[in-house]
């Protein structure tokens, strides 16, 4: 199953895609955000291209495990999503993935206007895999 990892901020949604076994993410590519219609429409694209039957909409829950206001809006963010794309649409923790994808890059060696660039993508892409990681445990138990 190819899972689609959205990562939404503000200004950008990073966006990642699993393999078609549903094992590995990867990033695929930031969307600067426009309006919810015009947005709506370049992930239907990509979900129709792919062949994507699940989308996963990082959830900003708070350190303390409680939801705020990011979270609140993610929510209502993906509950949108599901009418606008026709897949299921699920909520998953994304606590630190930014954090964690601008770490890797600093490791990596990649300039700041690169890590610019793909940051929220590779936060998706580490959002999905956690997500997918979860999946494969749940299975296997």
């Amino acid at each position: 199953m190819i899972v689609l990892g959205l990562d939404p901020g503000e200004r950008r949604i990073g966006v990642a895609v699993s393999d078609p076994r549903g094992v590995i993410a990867r990033p695929l590519t930031v969307i600067e955000r426009r309006s919810f219609k015009e947005d709506a429409a370049r992930l239907r694209a990509l979900v129709e291209a792919r062949g994507v039957e699940r989308v996963v909409v990082g959830h900003p829950v708070g350190m303390d495990g409680k939801t705020g206001t990011a979270a609140r809006s993610a929510r209502r963010y993906s509950n949108r999503l599901r009418a606008a794309l026709g897949v299921e649409v699920a909520l998953w923790d994304e606590r630190l993935t930014t954090a964690e994808a601008e770490r890797a890059m600093l490791s990596a060696g990649e300039s700041r206007a690169r890590r610019r660039e793909v940051r929220d993508a590779v936060a998706a892409a580490l959002m999905l895999q956690n997500y997918l990681d979860a999946q494969a445990r749940r299975e296997r138990e």
